[in-house]
């Protein structure tokens, strides 16, 4: 992305470049609001271009928009998000094995396909296993993307529909004037606006608390590795064994799967980014999960920090005050949510409330009086 001249203002202003701040100004541009976002660094730097590319978030009140617009997304756009269809998810411990079944079963009676498979049809679908997988289910929706090539193509679009994304550009503050917010200062200068979208991971309740709003976060690192190339899957999504991930279209396998590394923040960031002592962990996950490529080097790892609720669902919402403010955290379910989450931040935007989902139980009154020692209480603590 080339580095834009500061503008005066704009219609919105959106802080966050990752993919929910970039989705939503995409679906805004497109109704022809002059939008402009601002990043302390390059678009999708943290967890948005980083992590296991899934889109199939069947317990979010998002989740049919989610399912409605991926596959249209690279038309929509006009740039290769790499999207493709189906999950797998197989299992070598038997418990594990059925409570994904009976996931698949809810599925299911939502509408949605999940087949059963036995440890023959879960081999010959997921030639990487052995005989130590049980089974699985076969989703016959959802998928994975590329979350770099995405981050890219929203930014592209964006820019296409005459937005501006201005990096290394971090907001300072946001200045506010009869119960608004009017302007975002910056490094550069000042840029007004009418209306604010704070979209900026684990930094949005550093900025929303001068406005009197509590924004309750707790920051992580989200480690990833990724593989030397393996003979291409049928699926290249599967998940099992803790982990999430996918395939690439190289044949790389890139996976995660947790435990979270509690950090602190700073309005710039993190304060170190070392290498996660979780990399042998998920080496070890992924070898078991993939018998048949445990002979594979790592080649590569990496960490996105996400930012997490106190319940581990998003936060979507326009606040009563300022009336002009929409926020949004997506708990670390941002990047297959966000063809959906973009719609729904639009629609918070210019509308005030949500046309396609209720979406009232991801609003951020429900955090009201929680305790102020909430990450001590759930050792989330750094």
């Amino acid at each position: 992305m080339s580095e834009a001249e500061l503008p005066k203002g704009a219609a919105v202003v959106v802080i966050g470049a990752g993919v929910t701040g970039l989705s939503a100004a995409w679906w805004l541009a497109r109704d022809g609001f002059d939008v402009v976002v601002l990043d302390k660094g390059i678009v999708g730097w943290e967890a948005s271009g980083r992590n296991g590319g899934g889109a199939s978030h069947y317990q979010s009140p998002l989740f049919a928009e989610e399912q409605r617009l991926w596959p249209q997304m690279d038309d929509l756009l006009g740039y290769p998000t790499e999207y493709r269809r189906e999950r797998i998810i197989i299992q070598r411990d038997p418990d594990l094995l059925a409570h994904y079944r009976a996931v698949g079963r809810m599925c299911s009676a939502m509408g949605y396909r999940v087949d059963d498979l036995d440890s023959q049809q879960a081999q010959e679908m997921v030639p990487l296993t052995d005989q130590s997988c049980l089974g699985g289910i076969h989703l016959r929706f959802g998928g994975h993307a590329n979350p770099q090539r995405t981050v890219q193509a929203y930014a592209w679009a964006l820019q296409d529909l005459g937005g501006r994304i201005l990096q290394h550009c971090p907001a300072l503050s946001i200045e506010t004037a009869g119960g608004k917010v009017v302007a975002v200062e910056t490094p550069r200068g000042r840029i007004a606006c009418d209306a604010l979208v704070v979209a900026a991971g684990p930094q949005s309740g550093m900025l929303l608390a001068p406005l009197g709003v509590e924004f309750p976060l707790a920051s992580a690192r989200a480690e990833m590795i990724v593989t030397e190339p393996a003979p291409l899957m049928p699926i290249g999504g599967v998940d099992g064994n803790g982990l999430y991930g996918r395939q690439t279209l190289r044949g790389n396998l890139a996976f995660g799967g947790g435990p979270h590394e509690w950090i602190d923040m700073d309005e710039t960031g993190p304060k170190a980014r070392p290498t996660s002592p979780l990399i042998r962990n998920l080496a070890r996950r992924v070898a078991e999960m993939f018998p048949k490529a445990a002979h594979l080097n790592v080649i590569r790892s990496w960490a996105g920090v996400i930012e997490n609720t106190p319940d581990g669902r998003p936060i979507l919402d326009r606040l009563d005050h300022p009336d002009n403010v929409t926020v949004a955290t997506m708990s670390g379910v941002g990047f297959g949510l966000s063809p959906a989450s973009g719609h729904a931040l639009r629609d918070l935007v210019v509308d005030g409330t949500c046309s396609f989902a209720d979406i009232t139980k991801l609003g951020l009154a429900r955090f009201k009086g929680l305790e102020p020692d909430w990450r001590e209480q759930r050792g989330w603590a750094a």
